[in-house]
């Protein structure tokens, strides 16, 4: 069989993309250390006999080698997330984006890897000049998260160029679907009003609501990582998007409910919208499911929302307090 890592695969993004694998007749092992991603994102294909799961963390290099043995491709996911904590505690994000990754890196080098597919972000992109925006765009991190994502971008870039280790990275925009995160911080817009609408609640809309985003369906992305992996590229970087930008306010339309605003944040592009030209033209990928499509799927798994935290505008304020501390000081 066909052997597959996929670090964070008990995650958000990572859980759709061992899903493909395993559609695929690909041998799976996922590496996971469980802080945020959850053993029930994987409770649907617990007994595959091509799936093995281990507890481990990927700044644990001896921890994870082994693992990595024979493998064919691997899909590097595990990532610390979020903005607000990663201004809090950057060296947590350090250790895991840039160090773990470099952990990766080293346990493929030189084993015969038929390629590596790194989940970049597009946060590394700050707030661009132009939109769509291309992969040639300036590269402008506005916090530690970004940051330590690009870095990881770089190193693998770098093992790719001096190593000849088949790489490919794809800069994700705005993912949502079935299993995005649930818990922790305050974070995406997704995860935060399914819970409020769950609970009744007005959903908190930063700013007026105008403001777009290229909210891009997980297993689009899924596909995305299975497509760069059996392509023959190897060294490029490719945007991952939907092929259009939503505003907020076209969200709550289609999840219907009310609205309480909330203070517009510092470092916030008021749109993010991808040029999928690249990815379209060399791998021949092309996003599958619409916006309007993607949020009816995500109302039909609501309920894995239900213990999600609740965000009201007061939680938010305190939580997001050191994002408009630091970042305001530039505006």
């Amino acid at each position: 069989m066909i052997k597959s890592v996929v670090t964070g695969g008990c995650g958000f993004i990572g859980s759709h993309v061992a899903d493909r694998l395993l559609a695929e007749s690909h041998e799976v092992i996922i590496i996971d250390n469980l802080t945020t991603g959850r053993l029930e994102n994987a409770e649907h294909v617990k007994n595959h006999p091509g799936l093995r799961i281990i507890n481990a963390d990927i700044r644990d290099y001896e921890r994870i080698r082994p693992y990595f043995d024979g493998a064919d491709y691997v899909f590097h996911l595990a990532a610390l997330a979020d903005i607000v904590p990663s201004i809090q505690n950057p060296r947590d994000y350090f250790t895991s984006n840039v160090n773990g990754t470099f952990n990766v890196l080293e346990c493929v080098k030189n084993t015969g890897l038929k390629k590596l597919v790194y989940a970049a972000s597009s946060s590394c992109y700050g707030i661009p000049d132009a939109y769509p925006t291309k992969e040639e765009a300036s590269i402008r991190p506005e916090y530690p998260y970004a940051l330590t994502k690009r870095l990881g971008e770089e190193l693998v870039s770098h093992w790719g160029q001096l190593y000849q280790v088949p790489v490919i990275s794809l800069r994700l925009f705005n993912v949502y679907g079935p299993r995005s995160r649930t818990g922790g911080t305050y974070g995406a817009v997704f995860g935060v009003f399914l819970a409020q609408k769950l609970a009744g609640e007005n959903y908190t809309v930063v700013g007026d609501g105008t403001q777009t985003r290229d909210f891009t369906y997980v297993t689009d992305v899924a596909d995305a990582f299975y497509t760069a992996a059996l392509s023959e590229i190897t060294g490029e970087v490719f945007n991952v998007g939907s092929g259009e930008t939503c505003s907020v306010n076209q969200l709550i339309e289609l999840l219907g409910g009310g609205k309480t605003y909330i203070p517009k944040r510092p470092g916030e592009p008021d749109c993010t919208f991808a040029d999928i030209t690249k990815i379209k033209s060399l791998l021949g990928w092309s996003p599958k499911v619409s916006f309007r499509e993607g949020v009816a799927e995500v109302l039909k798994n609501i309920d894995y929302w239900k213990n999600a935290p609740v965000w009201t505008p007061e939680k938010i304020g305190e939580a997001t307090k050191d994002w408009f501390k630091y970042l305001g000081k530039r505006d």
